[in-house]
């Protein structure tokens, strides 16, 4: 097939148009947005992966399928006479500039920390309809990373520790109140607490300038790298890990744990 454009960009928007055209794909011409929503959220996590991993070739194809999305999303748009992908352009260029008036304008940030201080004042002007700094959290943020922009947002206004101490004895506090919840048995509670405690755990690492999402991620990679080592040396003794003791378990772990 000729397109009519050659510059990416451009064929890119060509061939999003065409999929959803008379002569194109009928899978694309009965997605909307609502059913593309799914499939947005896995690319993103797809390009997260790729840049875990540090993998130049695997990330360039990860961002095309994400860039691709946002261009599925804009043509949909367009068909409905709502907004273009050069409109999406156009938004996020004037919003970028406003944003950064120490760069396209007279004003002056040598830090990060001013370049943050005034990204908030800008967006707080730019949404003054909004009754609190919280109404910017998207509702529908993965659990851990909303607790995690909650805590930064509230933090810029003082609403915060002085030191980690404070926010390490909060942690404590929760974990006293969880163990209480447990042998009480409640279960509401219990549920309420384990909340808490994760909450604290955000707090803590946010105070400690980790990112939790990362943490975790890398936490979870680390143990299931040890348990597929366990796998391992089950299959290797003709084994399956169920066959295994609990002992036995413990001492590859630890073997993998030297390892990983």
């Amino acid at each position: 097939m000729d397109f009519k454009e050659n510059r990416p960009l451009y064929r890119l928007a060509e061939i999003a148009a065409i999929l959803r055209g008379e002569n194109g794909c009928a899978w694309d011409r009965e997605q909307t947005s609502r059913t593309l929503k799914p499939y947005l959220i896995e690319e993103a996590y797809e390009v997260y992966e790729a840049i875990e991993k540090n993998d130049p070739a695997d990330l360039r194809e990860e961002l095309g399928d994400l860039l691709y999305q946002v261009y599925a999303h804009a043509q949909i748009a367009g068909e409905e006479k709502s907004f273009t992908i050069d409109d999406v352009a156009d938004g996020i260029s004037a919003k970028l500039i406003h944003r950064h008036p120490h760069v396209f304008g007279d004003e002056t940030a040598d830090t990060s920390a001013e370049v943050i201080d005034r990204w908030e004042k800008i967006k707080k002007k730019e949404k003054a309809s909004r009754e609190s700094i919280l109404d910017g959290v998207p509702p529908h943020l993965p659990s851990l990373l909303k607790a995690y922009r909650v805590q930064q947002k509230v933090s810029r206004m003082g609403f915060d520790w002085d030191r980690i101490d404070g926010a390490i004895e909060k942690l404590e506090e929760e974990v006293n109140e969880f163990r209480a919840a447990v042998e009480g048995g409640a279960g509401a509670a219990v549920e309420e607490e384990v909340g808490d405690i994760l909450f604290s755990i955000v707090n803590v690492s946010r105070f400690l300038g980790v990112n939790p999402e990362d943490a975790l991620y890398g936490a979870v990679e680390k143990f299931m790298a040890r348990y597929r080592h366990i796998e391992k040396a089950a299959a290797a003794d003709g084994r399956s890990v169920e066959e295994m003791s609990l002992d036995e378990m413990d001492a590859l772990w630890e073997a993998a744990k030297k390892k990983v």
